[in-house]
């Protein structure tokens, strides 16, 4: 297994991370944004307001994204798995 090979598996896992992390917590900077931008309107200075609205969302989210995200991670480890003999020599 070269360095390249390895280097190239890191990359590309790290790609598959960002894509599986950022629907979920982009929904939540959002609702989050939101949410402080209407606080800050309205002088509300509850701290566990924007709870409830980010679980909703990124709920939300991953209902929409979902089979989304399960195509990309079930891809990424298909093509580990079938490169595996590929790796060993």
């Amino acid at each position: 297994m070269s360095p390249e090979m390895v280097m190239g598996m890191a990359y590309q896992g790290m790609r598959v991370t960002l894509f599986l992390a950022a629907p979920l917590l982009l929904t939540a900077l959002a609702i989050g944004l939101l949410v402080s931008l209407f606080q800050a309107a309205t002088q509300i200075n509850e701290m566990t307001l924007s709870f409830i609205p980010k679980m909703i969302g990124v709920f939300a989210a991953l209902t929409v994204a979902g089979p989304w995200l399960l195509k990309v991670i079930t891809d990424f480890t298909r093509e580990l798995f079938t490169n595996i003999p590929t790796m060993i020599s």
